[in-house]
């Protein structure tokens, strides 16, 4: 999709056509007639198996996929998050049974160095600190200055940027975050965000301005093109 891929009518090919690629019983040597399936005269190209489980994580909510598969993708802010002391915290984890529970950690309680926890973050439940990151780069990109930056970011690159497109994608940044598989998240997150600072006072994020506008240009880029 991000590659400019087109279907057969010259669309992108997004979501939308996916899900319907998928549920597509052609593939399974089936003809559908008036929403009831019939075998039929062709070949199957994938067999049932494939089908049920291609299906069963399409069951799954988006957000349930990304927590079935988080641990297999870089943590979302591995080299992001430091304490108000400038210590990093790095992604560690713990398996209790089935479950894995993973944490950002104080480099200083890695290491037994001096100074252990004197920013009182030892260990942060990493799943907690990622929503909250998350949705405080929502909140920010709902905020009249960062919407003037993405529009004056965007436009170095590509002048003739409308600010209209800009204010759409901002506002549909929910919706396309929770679409992404965590490894593309991941991306996203490494274009959005130069810091991420944990201090009593709560999470402090420090958005990056040239980032902004490569994702303002991704989100973009594909709607200027169907349009045309």
């Amino acid at each position: 999709m991000a590659n400019g891929a087109l279907n057969k009518r010259g669309k992108p090919i997004d979501k939308g056509f996916l899900y319907k690629l998928f549920r597509n019983r052609l593939y399974l040597g089936e003809a559908v007639h008036k929403g009831t399936s019939y075998p039929g005269e062709h070949k199957a190209i994938i067999d049932q198996l494939l089908w049920d489980q291609v299906h069963a994580i399409l069951k799954e909510s988006p957000r349930q996929r990304a927590a079935n598969t988080r641990a297999k993708t870089p943590a979302l802010l591995k080299g992001l998050i430091f304490t108000a002391t400038g210590i990093a915290m790095t992604p560690t984890a713990t398996k209790k049974g089935s479950r894995l529970y993973r944490y950002y950690t104080s480099m200083d309680a890695i290491q037994n160095r001096a100074g252990e926890g004197t920013d009182g973050f030892v260990r942060l439940n990493a799943g907690m600190v990622e929503g909250a990151v998350v949705q405080h780069i929502r909140s920010l990109l709902r905020t009249p200055e960062i919407v003037a930056r993405a529009v004056e970011t965007a436009r170095r690159t590509d002048p003739d940027m409308d600010e209209r497109d800009v204010v759409t994608a901002l506002a549909g940044f929910d919706g396309l975050w929770e679409s992404l598989f965590p490894a593309e998240q991941a991306r996203i997150a490494r274009l959005l965000i130069e810091r991420v600072t944990v201090s009593s006072d709560g999470l402090a994020v420090d958005l990056r301005t040239e980032g902004l506008g490569s994702v303002i240009r991704e989100m973009v880029t594909p709607k200027q093109r169907q349009a045309a």
